[in-house]
């Protein structure tokens, strides 16, 4: 007589089982089309590009990933499309096991608008930006003689205005002149300060405000003309 080993059935049984949900589990999870992409934006809340523009840039084969069975979908790819587009500092793209799709966005941020024959932004790492039309950025304007590709100097002096509080509430105009030296203007004042070169620019930075501490205390500020912080020794002021 035969001896049924029922625990070795019920084995053979539960991978049988096993093996029919995976294969099942698979199947529709490789016909499973991704849903409306979820956008995040991180950080400030003024929106350079918009949720729509996102959406856009998130295509496969020429069509909106909302529509691409889950399979397909190559979230490097996507990473990469979104990390183009220059308004885009930082892109990052899930995908869930149920096929929600959301993305991860960190904008430019500006701290310069240039505003020759081209305008564009500069950003807070000395790149290019382009203007928005859903959002203008209130940043000082950058005149004078300045190359797209060419942007340290006026970088360099954008960065210290944007990091000072006292020159980022004043600061309205920074121009670079046919030699790189840097003048600037500033609000509800006429006058020009020249800085010249950026040698030695914190502590010009702090003879100007000491300069305009005791002018203003003073009410003389409407009386000069040019300020001049050249000399990192002394403050020279020429008067209308």
């Amino acid at each position: 007589m035969i001896k049924i080993n029922y625990n070795y059935i019920k084995v053979i049984i539960l991978i049988g089982v096993v093996g029919f949900l995976f294969a099942f589990s698979n199947h529709r999870n490789k016909d499973r089309i991704v849903g409306e992409p979820s956008i995040n934006f991180l950080g400030e809340n003024k929106l350079f590009i918009t949720e729509t523009n996102v959406s856009k840039l998130l295509i496969v084969n020429q069509e909106p990933v909302s529509k691409q069975p889950k399979e397909i979908i190559d979230l490097n790819e996507l990473e990469f499309a979104l990390n183009s587009n220059p308004m885009i500092k930082e892109a990052q793209v899930f995908m869930s096991v149920n096929g929600g799709l959301s993305a991860e966005i960190e904008q430019k941020r500006p701290i310069a608008r240039v505003n020759t024959n081209a305008s564009y932004y500069i950003d807070d790492e000395g790149g290019f930006m382009p203007l928005s039309y859903n959002y203008a950025a209130r940043v000082p304007l950058v005149t004078g003689n300045i190359d797209k590709n060419k942007l340290q100097n006026v970088f360099q002096f954008a960065k210290a205005v944007d990091e000072d509080d006292f020159l980022k509430k004043y600061v309205i105009e920074i121009r670079q002149n046919n030699d790189n030296t840097i003048d600037f203007k500033i609000r509800k004042s006429d006058f020009i300060v020249h800085v010249g070169t950026l040698k030695q620019l914190e502590k010009k930075i702090n003879n100007f405000k000491a300069f305009y501490q005791k002018a203003f205390k003073d009410k003389i500020l409407d009386s000069y003309a040019v300020v001049n912080l050249k000399f990192d020794k002394q403050v020279i002021c020429t008067k209308k």
